[in-house]
């Protein structure tokens, strides 16, 4: 369930009677838990409580119904509840019917309300739904409930009228919306000077089966579209009841105000959204979820779009918000110097080119308006009408409807901020007529030229494309004065990595690099904007962060990207290195991201980033930011033949190029129908990546020349080596130069005493590698990396967290998945001089971390790394490892990857300059 579909059913679950018995059971499938598991918790089967009637859901809420007047008591006594504890619930709940309240464990956050009003609370619980939560969501629940009401009335008016749904009139049903969203939010407000003069105008002037809803909506429209002034003569004539609508005009109501039919289901559910109160909306959360409603294929995630402001300012801050918190602390109450900074923020110009629905822009908006305030403030100009206009927030989105919504979400923001800091009636007096300006342009802006849409100098703006045939030809030329001021361009732009990509995005990316670099199919999508904004600031006083895939600085693309964007002159002045980038939906909640900016700026001071081992966020000012997202000098890892330093030399497994015949499932070796001995002689296990990690048993035919004639004589293997040698007699030049040897493997390699295998793709959720160790005689495929008979301390180096960190930097990932790369991170692996005192401590780490995997035999490597549940005992014998590598290199404990990558770089810089074999590093 989404967030939307969650509010609806607590809702329904508060309208309802109070079910005393079904109460628990009913609170629980609203928040998505199925039939099956509530007959479980309904037959005791799961039911971990010790309250007389409670209802306990292990790791997840212990709930009690009790007696009227009772509450506060029975939730003192869930919460000493010893079965609360130990069934690590998140929260109690009591209630009474009457009465309701509830604890989360986790933020010790207290809810105490009215039964009939819990559901004004819903964002609290949104964890039991294994959503992740904002604080936004939790005190005020209103943008995820007007985004419900709004989906439902949007469905059955398409259900309704089947032509709006078609691609040449969905812009009008979107257009449609916006008008509705403007009117619920300006009766609400003042705007319309009377309180809920739209709904009650509607709900009077229409008829309840909804048979002329439209009607009526289509002369309000009309209304709003015609001035004070001309009413009188217009034709057809304005019926009385409508003239008590303003002039809004701005565009919103210009045009066709043609209306889709209504049901009287669709009357209901536009009276039901305009019954909220809208006064109370965020523009910069509603708009992002809001998008989704009009989205035939995003609906299924409604209500999930919602990027935290927090995250927001993680680009907004160091981009340019903390330069101008800065110079206001700077001014103090001098106010020559407060005024020059108001004259500053008022040319400041804010540029998201893949804006959505304008969370950034409006966020970027409040933000100023905030410092603008306190400027005013001090300088006791409070009442001041502000100087930053709206037109200086530009934005480019593909599609029509996120961009309308876009341009909405800013005319609220500023209506929001004029009531905050100058006054109702201040706000209300300048508020109407809305501008006509069309400053959030709806294209492709991979498309267009971002310096017609957001130019540095002049005037006039038109819109001009790249490519004409992709051009809107159709939107109001913009007019500006904004003569030498900053340009700061940001954003979220979508990731898609090269498998994600459409035939025609790929064209986009050609466009973009295919004149300056050969391998630029291996770029994820969010490098064309990283590419654009280069370009821009080559011609303009400009500053740019995106929030992005961290693939982008990581692996085969770093060295493909960031070489173009330093040659354009631009370079990486801040970052924030990996973390998720959590927003209000599960299935997004663990993307990892980084974010970059860049500047053309000599002056700017560079600072990065990056998350501390307790989760807190430091910062650090440095001299240099590589395209690794580490403070060192700018380098380009690439693949070595051979190791660095003393690891012991590292190979890909054995390829079989076999057809599948030389390997075989347990069913398969049965019916070769061997002997114990002949078991013993032919027969070997064989690990993947997947058989290691999932404990998966697989086995395959091993056959030296010695023992080919015994292993011919039997039938059944004689077979399947013949299959083999057809097969390669037939396949390209490396099967063919094998095919006189079918009963072998393409390499034979194989560890005499051990083998350490390293798979070579693994979870990326993983704390650690997972490198294991084989007894003798196993063999590893080409699907995982292996080291034949090494020292074992090589082990303790692959299984710390400092290597685990330079593979996801150097090598990247494959999807979402860690990519491991014995030639770019094993081989480029910076290891100091090891004495036999530090060889024989590793020795000893490594094997502590295999017996503590023993002690859980049978547990597999994928249940012993999972980050949930990974057993203490081999926490920390990790931890005891990473503690003696990590005193090897600096005498202490890392604070952070940060630091690791910092150290790591800088003993790569100098390995390269010395290093006398294999390829170097390039150093910029």
């Amino acid at each position: 369930m989404n967030a939307v579909e969650i509010e609806a059913a607590v809702s329904d679950l508060a309208a309802e009677p109070f079910n005393a018995g079904e109460f628990p059971y009913a609170f629980l499938a609203a928040f998505g838990n199925k039939e099956t598991t509530l007959k479980k918790l309904r037959t005791g089967n799961s039911n971990a409580s010790d309250f007389p009637g409670g209802i306990l859901q292990r790791n997840n809420i212990h709930i009690a119904v009790c007696d009227e007047g009772n509450v506060s008591e029975t939730l003192t006594a869930l919460l000493a509840s010893p079965a609360t504890t130990k069934a690590k619930a998140k929260f109690v709940l009591a209630t009474d019917g009457k009465d309701f309240e509830a604890k989360d464990l986790v933020s010790d956050e207290l809810v105490a309300c009215a039964y009939q009003d819990f559901p004004n609370h819903f964002g609290l619980f949104l964890p039991l739904a294994g959503i992740s939560t904002v604080r936004e969501i939790k005190d005020n629940p209103i943008d995820v409930r007007a985004t419900g009401r709004l989906n439902k009335l949007y469905v059955e008016l398409l259900r309704e009228n089947p032509a709006w749904a078609k691609e040449d009139r969905r812009s009008d049903m979107n257009h449609f919306m916006a008008r509705l969203i403007f009117c619920f939010f300006a009766e609400d407000t003042g705007i319309f000077n009377r309180s809920s003069v739209f709904t009650q105008t509607v709900e009077q002037m229409s008829d309840r089966d909804g048979s002329n809803t439209h009607e009526v909506l289509e002369v309000i429209f009309r209304a709003m579209n015609i001035k004070f002034n001309d009413r009188a003569n217009a034709l057809p004539r304005l019926p009385n009841w409508a003239t008590v609508f303003p002039y809004v005009n701005g565009g919103l109501f210009s045009g066709s105000t043609e209306v889709p039919r209504f049901t009287r289901i669709a009357r209901t559910y536009l009276s039901h959204a305009a019954n909220l109160n809208w006064k109370e909306i965020n523009p910069d959360i509603f708009g992002s979820m809001i998008q989704a409603v009009a989205d035939d294929e995003e609906r299924g995630a409604l209500g999930m779009h919602y990027t935290s402001v927090p995250n927001i300012l993680k680009v907004l801050n160091p981009l340019f918000l903390d330069d101008l918190r800065a110079q206001l602390e700077t001014a103090g109450d001098n106010k020559a110097k407060l005024l020059n900074l108001r004259k500053r923020m008022a040319r400041i110009r804010v540029f998201d080119p893949a804006c959505g629905s304008g969370n950034f822009l409006v966020i970027a908006y409040k933000q100023m308006r905030e410092i603008e305030a306190e400027i005013n403030r001090r300088r006791g100009e409070e009442h001041l009408r502000s100087d930053i206009p709206l037109t200086n927030f530009r934005g480019i989105e593909l599609r029509d409807f996120p961009a309308e919504i876009a341009r909405l979400a800013l005319i609220i923001a500023e209506f929001q901020c004029d009531v905050l800091y100058r006054g109702q009636q201040d706000a209300l007096a300048e508020f109407l007529p809305l501008n006509t300006e069309n400053w959030i342009v709806s294209g492709n802006a991979l498309r267009l030229d971002w310096l017609s849409i957001c130019p540095p100098t002049g005037t006039g703006v038109k819109l001009v494309g790249d490519d004409l045939f992709n051009t809107p030809i159709d939107q109001t030329e913009i007019d500006f004065e904004n003569e030498g001021g900053e340009t700061y361009i940001c954003g979220n732009p979508p990731y898609l990595g090269s498998r994600g990509q459409t035939d025609e995005q790929k064209d986009e990316m050609r466009v973009i690099f295919d004149h300056r670099v050969k391998n630029w199919k291996s770029l994820d999508y969010v490098a064309c904007w990283f590419m654009k904004a280069a370009d821009y600031g080559s011609h303009a006083d400009c500053s740019a962060a995106f929030v992005s895939t961290n693939s982008i600085c990581q692996g085969v693309q770093a060295p493909i990207l960031w070489p173009l964007i330093l040659s354009s002159g631009s370079r990486i002045y801040f970052a924030h290195t990996s973390f998720k980038w959590a927003n209000l939906a599960t299935h997004n909640a663990g993307v990892t991201v980084a974010i970059v900016g860049i500047s053309q700026s000599s002056t700017k001071v560079r600072k990065l980033y990056s998350l501390s081992e307790d989760g807190s966020t430091a910062v650090k000012e440095v001299g240099n930011i590589n395209a690794y997202l580490v403070p060192a000098a700018d380098i380009e890892i690439e693949k070595r033949t051979k190791p660095f330093g003393p690891q012991a030399e590292m190979t890909f497994g054995n390829t079989p190029i076999d057809g599948g015949h030389l390997l075989m499932s347990s069913d398969e070796v049965q019916e070769l129908g061997l002997t114990p001995e002949q078991s013993k002689l032919f027969i070997r296990n064989i690990f993947g990546s997947a058989e290691y990690i999932r404990g998966q048993l697989r086995y395959c035919l091993w056959i030296d020349d010695q023992s080919l004639t015994k292993a011919l004589a039997i039938p059944s293997i004689f077979n399947r080596i013949e299959s083999v040698r057809k097969l390669r007699l037939k396949g390209g030049i490396t099967a063919r130069d094998i095919a006189d040897r079918p009963h072998q493997f393409q390499r034979t390699f194989i560890g005499k005493q051990q083998t350490i295998i390293v798979p070579s793709v693994s979870s990326e959720s993983r704390p650690y590698l997972p490198v294991g160790l084989l007894p003798s005689g196993s063999v590893v495929s080409n699907a995982a990396f292996a080291m034949f008979d090494p020292p074992l301390w090589n082990m303790a180096l692959i299984a710390s967290r400092l290597h685990r960190v330079w593979i996801s930097t150097v090598c990247g990932q494959l999807e979402t998945r860690l990519r491991y790369s014995n030639t770019l991170g094993w081989n480029t692996f910076p290891i100091p001089v090891l004495t036999e005192q530090n060889k024989a401590d590793l020795t000893a780490c490594a094997e502590a971390i295999l017996l503590a995997r023993e002690a859980h035999f049978p547990a597999t490597t994928a249940d012993l790394y999972d980050p949930e549940t990974m057993p203490e005992n081999l926490r920390m014998a990790h931890e005891r490892n990473d503690e003696v590598l990590e005193r090897i290199y600096i005498g202490r404990r890392f604070k952070n990857d940060t630091e690791r990558l910092e150290k790591l770089f800088d003993m790569y810089t100098k390995m390269t300059a010395t290093a006398g074999s294999g390829k170097k590093g390039k150093k910029k």
